[in-house]
């Protein structure tokens, strides 16, 4: 059986850490969505065969057990003893180490596509659960729709559709190790972020609302080391975003505008100064 899914990139509209977990593990309280720049993920399941490959069209990417996707398939197999091989095609257009859960997207991506396939009967909440073994963004990419993220990431509590908006997506040259960020995290002294406020923004659609108090806690801190972060930033605001930040542990930025014509305007002259510039909206996965 062969089955194709879109696996869209994530962005966190907030982004806190209240507190870290006694084995070092963050707790997180996020808003993340979803939007229509996305991955495809071509998985085919080969009967009497346990092997599993991956390749891609990115030069960047590993395609053996480092590989998200692998490791999705990999545990999937293993934890229900399936007798069949998987060979996992990715067609890459989310930017690597990002910030934007393009390895997470893939691995979510290749867990739908196999709950189909062999019929396992999983829900998403369970998948979720799988997900959290492979990487903390796979909860949200099984769900792919706006949602308040909890727990460890495995904890998605969906939102209701966004207000009208439009995003320029911004990618610096930098690639940042998010492992080496959240090392680097201590509670005291980051710019914690009321996400409750953001939750009741969408939930009220009150897009003025959403735009003060949209951030994330972790932009101080990669912002430091990368400080491109900063200047694109400053540009999308000048350019005329209503609000802009830094995506997960960056290094990619974003700015948003209720306006098409606007948000145009952002993205030209955005891309200036950046090889790699986007225009897109939310989207959710059916």
């Amino acid at each position: 059986m062969e089955i194709i899914e879109k696996a869209p990139a994530k962005l966190n509209l907030s982004l806190d850490t209240p507190f870290r977990h006694p084995d070092g593990e963050p707790e997180w309280k996020m808003v993340m969505i979803a939007v229509d720049l996305a991955d495809y993920v071509t998985v085919k399941t080969i009967p009497q065969s346990r092997k599993i490959t991956v390749q891609t069209n990115s030069g960047f990417l590993p395609c053996d057990k480092r590989n998200l996707a692998y490791q999705a398939a990999l545990y999937l197999q293993s934890k229900f003893d399936i007798n069949e091989g998987v060979a996992i095609s990715i067609q890459k257009n989310i930017p690597v180490a990002a910030g934007m859960g393009g390895g997470s997207a893939d691995a979510a991506a290749v867990l739908r596509a196999l709950n189909r396939a062999w019929q396992l009967g999983l829900s998403k909440a369970e998948l979720a659960q799988i997900g959290l073994q492979i990487d903390s963004d796979v909860p949200f990419c099984i769900y792919s729709e706006p949602a308040l993220v909890t727990g460890r990431g495995e904890v998605i509590t969906p939102l209701d559709t966004l207000p009208p908006m439009w995003i320029v997506i911004a990618k610096p040259k930098d690639s940042v190790s998010t492992p080496s960020i959240l090392r680097q995290i201590v509670e005291e002294n980051i710019d914690h972020q009321d996400v409750d406020a953001v939750v009741s923004a969408l939930k009220t659609k009150d897009y003025l609302a959403l735009a003060r108090h949209a951030g994330n806690a972790l932009e101080g801190l990669t912002s430091q080391k990368h400080p491109e972060i900063s200047r694109i930033k400053e540009k999308c605001l000048k350019f005329g975003a209503d609000f802009a930040q830094m995506s997960g542990t960056g290094p990619t930025v974003f700015g948003v505008s209720q306006k098409h014509s606007r948000a145009q305007h952002i993205y030209n002259s955005l891309r200036g100064f950046c090889n790699e510039v986007y225009l897109v909206r939310p989207i959710q996965l059916s």
